[in-house]
């Protein structure tokens, strides 16, 4: 496209060389994401504390901010209201919410539900109403958490046995500091820590093996085309190779998660900040963390290790 020809096809910049800062940088992050979730951890939602949870349909298309106005006065820890358009609820639409509130104090779950009712009235039909137990909240958060390392550990495996161990190791450092960092991001801003976060860091997940496997694969690549370049070279030119078209596969991600950022409600608000912060962050990993530890782990079969091509250029 021709406004876009200013954008360099190539760029010519000293990645290896710049990451002793970049390492600094991220090491900051790290430790702020591990002080935080030491200290204060995370601001669980409804879905990993406990709460109850009811559906309501109405006669007449339902107005949610009134809805939700409305609850709000009974003074909940916590309150989401959302639409449900399945079933029954679809005619008319927008006539069914979906109501999840955190009890206060010693409230119970039944004595929740009956204060929902009683504010809501008779103008309404009240269904499928359920109390979640905090032992079945903690089996939840546990299964998440035990769901998004799993998933670190299988994208790692499967990096190793479609590259090299190296490359392995690279990988799982790489996507689960992106997981991790991201989650951090939710304890120092005490954000509500919800399935639909676990969902964001699983999706980050996926999306962050994917800048790092193109850069393994340009690295591939170049190892067989320049077979005495060395280890920092080779990454510096495989890198500057893919910087134009990973950023502008960053940039066209985040500008489609923004829409939802900013219309997408409370409900929308954490699974698109955690997405956008993730894009950030992996398209920095890529190359500062999964490829920079290839400098530091034995050389990939075939690879020249810094030094190397010196030494057997001046070889008889």
């Amino acid at each position: 496209m021709p406004w876009l020809r200013f954008i360099p096809e190539t760029t010519n910049i000293d990645f290896v060389g710049w990451r002793y800062y970049a390492f600094a940088v991220d090491g900051l992050l790290v430790l702020v994401a591990v002080v935080s979730i030491l200290l204060q951890g995370f601001n669980l939602g409804i879905d990993f504390t406990g709460g109850a949870l009811l559906e309501a349909k109405s006669a007449h298309s339902i107005d949610i901010s009134q809805v939700r106005s409305e609850v709000a006065t009974l003074g909940f820890g916590e309150a989401q209201i959302q639409y449900v358009g399945t079933g029954a609820c679809d005619q008319p639409k927008n006539s069914c919410v979906l109501i999840r509130v955190q009890p206060k104090g010693n409230q119970s779950g039944d004595a929740v539900v009956q204060k929902i009712k009683d504010k809501l009235g008779s103008a309404y039909n009240f269904r499928n109403a359920q109390v979640i137990g905090p032992k079945v909240s903690e089996e939840l958060f546990s299964d998440g958490v035990k769901a998004t390392i799993l998933a670190v550990i299988l994208i790692s495996l499967y990096v190793a046995v479609r590259f090299e161990w190296q490359y392995g190791i690279g990988a799982l450092v790489a996507t689960g500091h992106d997981v991790f960092v991201t989650a951090g991001l939710f304890s120092v801003l005490h954000m509500d820590f919800t399935l639909n976060t676990v969902a964001a860091l699983l999706l980050l997940a996926g999306y962050s093996i994917n800048d790092t496997v193109i850069v393994f694969d340009r690295i591939r690549e170049n190892r067989r085309k320049y077979k005495r370049m060395g280890l920092s070279q080779l990454i510096n030119l495989s890198t500057n190779q893919i910087a134009t078209r990973t950023t502008l596969v960053s940039a066209a991600t985040a500008l489609s998660m923004l829409p939802l950022l900013f219309f997408g409600g409370d409900v929308l608000f954490n699974f698109s900040a955690a997405i956008l912060f993730g894009i950030l962050v992996g398209t920095f990993s890529s190359t500062y963390v999964a490829a920079a530890l290839l400098l530091y782990l034995p050389a990939p079969a075939g690879a020249v290790e810094d030094g190397a091509e010196s030494a057997k250029a001046s070889s008889p």
